[in-house]
């Protein structure tokens, strides 16, 4: 059968197509991976770790000593309902305890929140500070030059009380003791001094409560561009010594001192530690007693008003007032309030002390101050003493009614006549009488210069060996003695001991002779 040939076009569209050049590479229109019979299957996920996950990721190691019980559906509901009651009694009692801790400041004579303004440069102004930050809510109030400057905000029915202070270590010490906020100023034109950083280091050591930063003057910055840079730059001093410092508010802006304003009105004081513990109090007014100009000399009563704050105040209790001293408390009566709401007639204010009114009064177990500062109390000698007390003009250890270790030797008793040989006078000053209690049985006699003791009498408790050294005898010169006496052993020569070798050996042959 004859093949059918294809035409030469067919032929050519057949011949596969070569590059130029004289490359032998094949143009191939698409290439691929072979398939492959193989097919990857995806790993199993489960949101929660199978048994066998957890048992190796625990490698053997079992939490609180028992193995966990897997739980039912109910007990899971249970406990998700348990969480969520926790939770809220978690909450609860927070709030509690941020209630308790700002009612004082709660209502219209609440106590103020005490705020101390600290400037840090030679440039800042601590009362044109505690302006600005009134003018952020429209406050117009006069800031004194000196003391307190108490102002009632309204808007959150706070009380404030600004303490301006200089730059004096002491005068800022004192004012931050009390401060429930402490303020610090700092200047966009001038870094802080070495006092300013004293005063930083010194408040952050004694004990600080919350703090805030303020700076002056920054938008005399130029350009206005570089102004975020010196606020970042002061944001990074600040945080050095208070970390948690999250801005540096300006008090060229309206909404920055009013957000410093709502900070001091709302936010909880967390107090310091050491000064909670105790009773404390800013000394809001001092009233003096008169002075009689014929007697100057004479005593009164000086009237401290103030909130007090921390741990109750007990009449029995000392007080120390700053620098002046300690002294004692007559009585604490309730002080006068300077706003009181206006009542009716027929209203009455049970629940609120009236002025006057006398609080609590100290009783016998008032705290005196003779305590602190005794007077000189003559001693007398006490003749009923115990016979074992030394006297006082002797030093050293009392020890068994005697003195030991003491400069003078006067006292001291006798050497014992009788020690061990080789006792240094250290040790003999422990043996007390003629006899040591060492219970030696070959100690030797010494007399006080150190010599053998040749005319002392033998006791019983020596033995027949002090017989013998009280006679100068040899112990076996007159009776025998109870150990055997001792032979001296010499090895034999070599021919010796092959003649016993051959006796022993022939004694041993006859031996067996004779047995069989």
């Amino acid at each position: 059968m004859a093949r059918r040939l294809t035409t030469n076009q067919e032929i050519a569209g057949s011949i596969p197509a070569f590059k130029s050049g004289g490359g032998l590479a094949p143009v191939m229109d698409g290439h691929h991976h072979r398939c492959t019979t193989k097919s990857s299957h995806k790993p199993f996920k489960s949101k929660h770790a199978t048994k066998s996950l957890i048992k190796d990721l625990t490698k053997g190691k079992v939490e609180n000593g028992t193995q966990r019980n897997r739980k039912s559906l109910h007990q899971q509901v249970m406990s998700k309902i348990e969480r969520r009651h926790q939770a809220r009694q978690k909450k609860q009692l927070k709030h509690q305890q941020n209630t308790k801790l700002t009612t004082v400041f709660s209502g219209l004579n609440g106590a103020p929140r005490n705020v101390a303004v600290v400037p840090l440069t030679k440039v800042c102004d601590a009362k044109a500070a505690i302006q600005r930050l009134n003018d952020g809510l429209n406050l117009e109030t006069d800031v004194p030059a000196e003391g307190l400057a108490k102002i009632r905000v309204d808007r959150f029915r706070q009380n404030l009380q600004y303490i301006p202070v200089q730059r004096d270590l002491m005068y800022v010490l004192d004012a931050c003791r009390v401060a429930d906020f402490v303020i610090f100023i700092l200047s966009s034109s001038e870094e802080a001094d070495e006092i300013g950083e004293l005063l930083l280091r010194a408040v952050e050591n004694q004990g600080v409560s919350n703090v805030l930063t303020v700076v002056q003057d920054i938008d005399e910055v130029e350009p206005s561009k570089r102004r975020p840079q010196v606020l970042a730059s002061l944001k990074s001093y600040i945080n050095h010594f208070f970390p948690e410092q999250e801005k540096v508010h300006s008090l060229d802006s309206h909404q920055d001192c009013a957000n410093v304003v709502r900070s001091l009105c709302t936010t909880t004081p967390k107090g310091v530690r050491w000064r909670e513990a105790r009773s404390w109090m800013l000394i809001e007014a001092v009233q003096w007693p008169s002075v009689d100009n014929n007697h100057p000399l004479t005593r009164g009563e000086v009237v401290l008003s103030g909130v007090v704050r921390g741990k109750g105040l007990k009449a029995n209790r000392l007080v120390q007032v700053g620098d002046w001293g300690t002294f004692q408390i007559e009585k604490i009566t309730a002080a006068a309030l300077p706003n009181l709401k206006k009542r009716k007639a027929d209203e009455m204010a049970l629940d609120e002390p009236q002025d006057g009114t006398v609080l609590e009064v100290p009783d016998e177990h008032q705290e005196q101050l003779t305590d602190l500062a005794p007077d000189d109390i003559t001693m007398e000698d006490d003749t009923g003493a115990a016979s074992s007390e030394a006297p006082t003009e002797k030093k050293g250890v009392l020890l068994d009614d005697h003195h030991y270790f003491s400069d003078d030797e006067t006292h001291l008793p006798e050497a014992p006549k009788r020690l061990p040989k080789g006792t240094s006078s250290y040790q003999a000053a422990w043996f007390l009488g003629d006899m040591s209690d060492s219970g030696s049985d070959d100690e030797d006699l010494l007399e006080e210069d150190g010599d053998v003791a040749m005319d002392v009498p033998a006791l019983p408790q020596d033995g027949l060996e002090g017989l013998d050294r009280a006679t100068q005898r040899d112990p076996t010169e007159l009776a025998a003695s109870e150990y055997p006496q001792s032979e001296m052993f010499l090895d034999p020569s070599p021919n010796e001991e092959a003649e016993e070798l051959a006796a022993y050996r022939s004694l041993r042959r006859n031996e067996a002779d004779e047995d069989l």
